[in-house]
């Protein structure tokens, strides 16, 4: 019985695009847990399959260019451990404001937001970490909406010129801003007169 488990989770794991990040749960309709996490190792020793943390893989992705597998996108992962857990996550910090093109600078640790408990995760030379906000300020808010409360809370108050609102106005297509004005209605009164005007 579990060869023909093994059999269907190899199959859909073969369907991924290369640089695809899965998590356990994600094979939750074909085999329990345990079952599922015996059939990922002998993809991982057979090399089909990279373990990037627990409960998290992704399929190894080749570039000639550097003549090796590239590293695993650490949006990606940040994605599937938020899909397991059941969260909503946006990006912060100095990852915000280099996401919608506002800061260059490439930040040491992805951080995120987040409405579940804080956690941190390590592989190779990158963290990945989640910090605890209150339900209201990050629940039911889309990505995007969430990566714009938190690059305009990176930004502050008085930094909030009409030149930056620009550049954020232009990083949103009419469906994100609509999503926007609907979902930050909780949040402080200064950020959601700064979205009516970026989304006007």
């Amino acid at each position: 019985m579990k060869d023909g488990y093994m059999a269907q989770i190899r199959k859909r794991v073969e369907g991924y695009p290369a640089g695809t990040v899965f998590i356990t749960s994600d094979f939750s309709d074909i085999a329990d847990a345990t079952t599922v996490r015996q059939c990922l190792k002998r993809l991982v020793d057979s090399g089909k399959v990279r373990r990037i943390i627990n409960g998290v893989y992704d399929i190894p992705k080749y570039s000639h260019l550097i003549g090796g597998n590239v590293g695993t996108d650490p949006e990606d992962v940040a994605a599937a451990i938020a899909r397991n857990f059941k969260w909503t996550i946006a990006p912060t910090g100095d990852m915000a404001l280099n996401l919608l093109g506002l800061d260059m600078q490439v930040p040491v640790t992805w951080s995120y937001v987040s409405d579940g408990p804080y956690r941190t995760y390590e592989w190779g030379n990158v963290k990945l970490q989640f910090i605890h906000r209150a339900n209201r300020e990050i629940t039911g808010m889309s990505y995007k909406t969430g990566l714009v409360v938190q690059a305009m809370k990176e930004i502050g108050k008085k930094r909030m010129t009409p030149v930056v609102l620009e550049r954020i106005s232009v990083m949103l297509d009419d469906e994100e801003k609509k999503a926007c004005l609907a979902e930050a209605v909780g949040v402080s009164d200064w950020i959601y007169s700064c979205i009516r005007k970026i989304c006007s």
